[in-house]
């Protein structure tokens, strides 16, 4: 898609590829080459909400930990702020996760259990400020605890103490601390109730507004997605399927896939509901480390014609709006 201005995050064509052994195997036999990303391009934008949709195994988490280099990409291209990270050093990595943070799926899980609120949330701060006052640091933990709906009052308590979404605010807080450019939500809310789902996703899109924000927010709800994104990439074996403005993917969706996806969407009308009539894909996900030749997504496609099996289809622009990789879109 075309913009006027320069994109914080630049992806071209990345891969993540991992070599695997099944079974029971020899040292001499050869492992197969799992594909869990496989070449992906996309830019983000400052302020900008990116959502990332698909099944289990698409792909979306490890393109958001190649992002950071927590899983090292195999091939392709990272631009962040005008600079390449691809080979870049440990040091400049370091520096670069100043500008971008993560918040994970399990709230309690990804916090330590020894570690008191103020020590979890001041510990991005004294890492990557080490300079930086006690006096000043707790000044900092508490104003964003309040920040983000939390009490002063619960500095000092532990994870185990808290409930999910209060957990899962303690990493939204830990996250912030840093003042970052960039947040990856790796499926914030899919561990919570749907009421507090609601809560976290408006506490995410107040602090986008105020801070300037930009979102990769990973989901496997499309219904949240749509509540939160600007643009929505469609995942499939690794592969981008579509990426779309939210209004126009809603709309009209490009992809077969990103189709089947939309129509499983509950309405909230009974007459509607009762009538509407849902794409059920046939069989199962294929496997990364045996993908069907041509377009991954043939298989399971109810328009998939002779040459989706000879032709690997490339995101292409329909619309302004849209790109989609599919022959027939």
């Amino acid at each position: 898609m075309s913009d006027a201005r320069q994109p914080i995050l630049s992806i071209r064509n990345l891969k993540v590829h991992f070599s695997v052994r099944q079974g029971v195997t020899w040292p001499w036999q050869a492992s197969k080459t799992l594909k869990a990303v496989d070449g992906v391009s996309l830019d983000l934008y400052a302020g900008e909400t990116l959502g990332v949709v698909g099944e289990s195994g698409c792909g979306k988490s490890t393109l958001a930990r190649a992002v950071l280099n927590l899983i090292p990409a195999t091939s392709g291209s990272i631009v962040w702020m005008g600079k390449e990270m691809s080979g870049a050093s440990s040091a400049d990595w370091l520096e670069a996760r100043k500008d971008i943070q993560m918040i994970f799926q399990d709230p309690l899980a990804s916090l330590n259990p020894r570690m008191t609120v103020a020590q979890i949330i001041a510990e991005p701060l004294k890492t990557h400020y080490p300079h930086i006052s006690d006096s000043d640091v707790m000044a900092q933990v508490k104003a964003i605890m309040v920040r983000v709906g939390l009490r002063e009052q619960q500095i000092n308590r532990y994870p185990h103490e808290f409930s999910g979404g209060q957990c899962q605010r303690i990493g939204i807080a830990r996250a912030l601390i840093m003042r970052p450019k960039l947040i990856i939500c790796d499926e914030p809310v899919s561990a919570l109730d749907v009421s507090i789902q609601a809560q976290i996703v408006n506490l995410l899109k107040e602090l986008q507004r105020e801070m300037g924000l930009a979102l990769i927010f990973i989901a496997h709800d499309l219904a949240v997605v749509k509540h939160i994104s600007d643009r929505i990439l469609v995942m499939y074996l690794g592969h981008e399927m579509e990426l779309a403005k939210k209004a126009a993917l809603y709309l009209q969706p490009s992809h077969p896939y990103t189709q089947a996806l939309l129509s499983a969407i509950p309405i909230p009308d009974p007459e509607r509901e009762k009538n509407k009539v849902i794409q059920i894909l046939q069989g199962d996900l294929p496997s990364p480390i045996n993908p069907p030749s041509g377009c991954v997504f043939r298989t399971r496609c109810p328009k998939a014609l002779d040459q989706c099996s000879k032709d690997v289809p490339q995101l292409r622009q329909l619309t302004e709006q849209t790109q989609a990789a599919c022959l027939l879109a």
